[in-house]
């Protein structure tokens, strides 16, 4: 499956308060793993479950962070793992039309 642009969410199932999590040291981590574009963080509401948003360059480099670099996560937490993974390219269009930053068009003028 060729996918330029995939959405990956993921959700560890425990309750870890946001302030408790390491994440500069995990943003370290996370950063030296193949394809991954970026992070959105996800704390759930009253839950306190950790989570994210994450876009990747290929659906193969988003399996692969979820099977490798997230179930170890969840496994050291002790906690559940939930992902999907999301075609990024069939709703660019869609996407671009509600001002989606993971669509936004750089600026020639400003990037010149």
């Amino acid at each position: 499956m060729s996918v330029s642009k995939v959405f990956l969410y993921a959700e560890i199932q425990v309750s870890v308060p946001f302030n408790a999590v390491d994440w500069p040291a995990i943003n370290i981590a996370m950063s030296k793993e193949k394809g991954l574009k970026s992070k959105t963080w996800l704390s759930g509401i009253g839950a306190n479950t950790i989570g994210g948003f994450y876009e990747f360059d290929s659906v193969e480099n988003a399996r692969a962070y979820a099977e490798g670099y997230l179930a170890g996560a969840a496994k050291q937490l002790g906690g559940s793992l939930s992902v999907k993974l999301f075609d990024g390219d069939v709703v660019e269009e869609a996407s671009r039309g509600i001002a989606s930053p993971y669509y936004a068009r750089v600026d020639e003028s400003v990037a010149a």
